[in-house]
């Protein structure tokens, strides 16, 4: 073998761990980024769990042999006299030029955030391989099968669309049976194990057709089983009676996948018997925390297939240039086999890919289309996984992909909320990737393909040089990609606090204000020393001060607001509650400016206007746990109710508040001409705890929006 032959096959495989790690950093979206926007998973650890499945699935399940010419793009005549050396030699330097093409375009992608299809990259880039080689050998004919790549166009919308209303329906028929009955804690109990079967069903079936097909065909090879179409779909002339020799839906597949149903049933139904939802874990409660385990495992799944499936994007190709360069004929087959060691190339890459850029393209599908809960990723998931099966049936048999539906799919849960609740501009610019990716593969794939002349020693130069220009794309990156902090979050616990829960907690520290200013107006009106309670008062107030900052900090780092409201109206909800606490600080200071009015009546009606504004307090402060209940299980009909109900409560209570306030200050006025400095005290005493009432009830208020959403 000559040495420009030893080095250009080394440049080759350089760009095909180049793909391998652009699908791992752009692809990996599909898998996880729905469990990191729902907050089931936090971003280093879905990182390291995609990882591990991504290179199992990409090493234990992907095919032996492959198919030279991928994806049926060109339709090759192997049989006819034109595919001979000189053929065999362009076609392998077309597939390193679509490599190379696909690679750069999913470079560009990931660094923008934008999911695309590994699939349709790597199809664009033989696209345009295949338009130079019509041109170089005529006789070839025809050899893009236009047939093909009108379905791929169509599943820029069918995938999508289909992957988007499983998900709706999904979504709608768990917030009909679950989330708006009166119960849903007991409701969720004994209706997601029902709910789990279809899933696992769904999951069993495309594990054996979509993950396990390699290893159904080595099993059948080695005569572990008598026939993989037991097991498989026939690739033609299939019907759906599931006993028949060649259906679509063995039905010894039907069986296996109805028994992992079952059990996976079973196992919940065990689980959810001696675990107490209600029990905060990781930020999670009730409902959202049962589809938390539901969401992780269709995750993994999803990581595991798409490992199995997609690693063929980069070793595929690969593998027809090893064919070609390395033997001694340089002539192309229809299949070629891959070396364990090509394998273990595409599969570390795809890790590695994972664990460097993967987080990008995760933030935009779990947070930037719309914001999503356990039960709203695990309804993403579950249409997208059924769409995917639906769309690799021979009987349809188009080539989806994984990221288009996805994408679909969140969009579907996100309109579940309204439109509103999705942000179609983000969208409008995936789709406009989408479009993009075939074309723009296509025609870097040409121009290093024409550029190389078909000579060894041109393809040796352009390609270093491609990796040059993209080398320095990913270097202004370097100190964004998260290797390091990835791994050290292993077996992390996560977030155990969410925004609300800290809203909660400053909440009570609010509470705790008040409680202390009103043993200093009692203290104060039964003529006893309130310094200690006035400090207690301070020191409370500079606590809750201290809560409002940590909230901030959380929030603009980790929006995990569910379906909420928007960052400007929650920081806003702070600055109202913590006003209470402001004003309440107010008051016990007031309180040792000068001698209160010396008449028992009005030190009376003051003591009462302080509890009456105290139980309005605490009123609230209820209110906000609520809250933060409604925001962690499943913002379920019932929490909705007893939400608005609390709110309206804190209402009433401040109007009491005004009640007794109004008479007080009349006493005051009518009876203080004697001691009108004490009397005018007093009065405005008064009036700054009926801000504290006041601030209660606009902060209560501002949670109306969540409840009209």
């Amino acid at each position: 073998m000559e040495a420009t032959t030893l080095i250009l096959i080394g440049l080759a495989l350089v760009v095909c761990a180049y793909m391998a790690w652009n699908i791992g950093a752009n692809d990996v979206a599909n898998a996880m980024g729905t469990s990191v926007g729902s907050r089931a998973l936090t971003l280093k650890q879905a990182v390291v769990i995609a990882a591990i499945f991504e290179f199992c699935g990409a090493f234990f399940a992907g095919d032996a042999v492959t198919d030279t010419v991928r994806k049926g793009i060109l339709a090759v005549d192997f049989s006819a006299d034109y595919v001979d050396e000189d053929f065999s030699q362009d076609l392998a330097f077309g597939f390193i030029a679509a490599m190379m093409a696909a690679a750069t375009w999913l470079t560009v992608a990931t660094r923008f955030g934008l999911p695309v299809s590994t699939t349709h990259s790597i199809i664009g880039g033989i696209l345009g391989v295949g338009l130079v080689l019509e041109v170089k050998h005529p006789d070839a004919g025809g050899l893009i099968d236009w047939e093909v790549v009108g379905k791929v166009v169509m599943s820029w919308v069918a995938s999508p669309l289909m992957g988007a209303l499983l998900a709706f329906f999904s979504y709608m028929l768990i917030k009909k049976t679950i989330l708006d009955s009166e119960t849903p804690i007991q409701r969720s109990k004994w209706l997601a194990p029902i709910l789990a079967f279809p899933t696992f069903f769904i999951l069993g079936l495309a594990l054996q057709f979509k993950a396990l097909k390699g290893f159904f065909g080595k099993a059948e090879s080695n005569g572990w089983i008598s026939d993989k179409y037991d097991w498989l779909p026939v690739k033609e002339d299939g019907v759906f009676n599931p006993f028949a020799d060649n259906a679509w839906f063995p039905i010894n597949s039907l069986i296996l996948a109805a028994i992992i149903g079952t059990i996976a049933s079973l196992c919940l139904y065990l689980v959810l018997k001696k675990t107490n939802i209600e029990e905060e874990h990781r930020g999670f409660r009730g409902v959202e925390r049962i589809f938390v385990w539901l969401q992780i495992i269709t995750a993994a799944y999803v990581a595991f297939a798409h490992g199995a499936n997609d690693r063929s994007n980069a070793i595929g190709p690969m593998a027809a240039v090893w064919q070609v360069l390395s033997s001694d004929s340089q002539q192309l087959l229809d299949k070629a086999p891959i070396p364990l060691w090509l394998i273990l190339l595409g599969s570390a890459g795809i890790a590695i890919g994972v664990m460097t850029w993967g987080w990008r393209v995760m933030e935009t599908i779990g947070k930037k289309i719309t914001d999503i809960t356990p039960t709203r990723g695990f309804a993403a998931e579950f249409g997208a996984a059924t769409t995917i099966l639906i769309f690799s049936m021979p009987f349809l048999a188009v080539p989806v992909s994984t990221t288009h539906t996805l994408v679909g799919a969140v969009v579907g849960v996100g309109l579940a909320g309204g439109a509103k609740a999705v942000d179609f501009r983000v969208f409008g610019k995936i789709a406009m990737s989408w479009v993009a990716s075939v074309p723009v593969a296509a025609f870097g794939a040409v121009v290093l393909f024409v550029a190389s002349g078909g000579e060894d020693l041109n393809m040796i130069v352009l390609l270093p040089l491609s990796f040059i220009a993209v080398g320095l794309a990913i270097w202004k990156s370097g100190n964004e990609i998260h290797v390091e902090e990835a791994l050290s979050d292993v077996g992390g616990k996560g977030h155990s606090v969410t925004p609300f829960e800290l809203f909660h907690q400053h909440a009570q520290q609010v509470e705790k204000t008040v409680e202390h200013m009103l043993d200093a107006v009692n203290q104060a009106c039964d003529g006893e020393d309130s310094t200690e309670s006035v400090q207690n008062t301070i020191d409370a107030e500079l606590e809750a001060d201290n809560l409002k900052s940590d909230i901030r900090k959380m929030a603009l780092n980790d929006m995990r607001f569910g379906l909420h409201v928007s960052l400007d109206d929650f920081l806003y909800m702070v600055t109202r509650q913590d006003r209470i606490a402001d004003y309440a600080q107010n008051v016990a200071e007031q309180i040792k400016f000068r001698p209160l009015f010396d008449d028992e009546k009005a030190k009376q009606l003051l003591k009462g206007m302080a509890k009456s504004v105290a139980e309005t307090v605490a009123k609230y402060e209820d209110t906000v746990e609520a809250l933060r209940d409604f925001t962690i299980s499943g913002q379920t009909k019932a929490a909705e109710i007893k939400l608005a109900e609390l709110i309206r409560e804190v209402n009433i209570k401040e109007h009491e508040a005004d009640m007794v306030e109004a008479e007080a200050a009349g006493y005051v006025f009518s009876n203080g001409d004697d001691q009108p400095l004490a009397a005018m005290h007093m009065y405005r005493v008064l009036q700054r705890l009926d801000d504290v009432a006041n601030a209660c009830e606009k902060a209560a208020n501002a949670f109306l929006p969540i409840l009209n959403k």
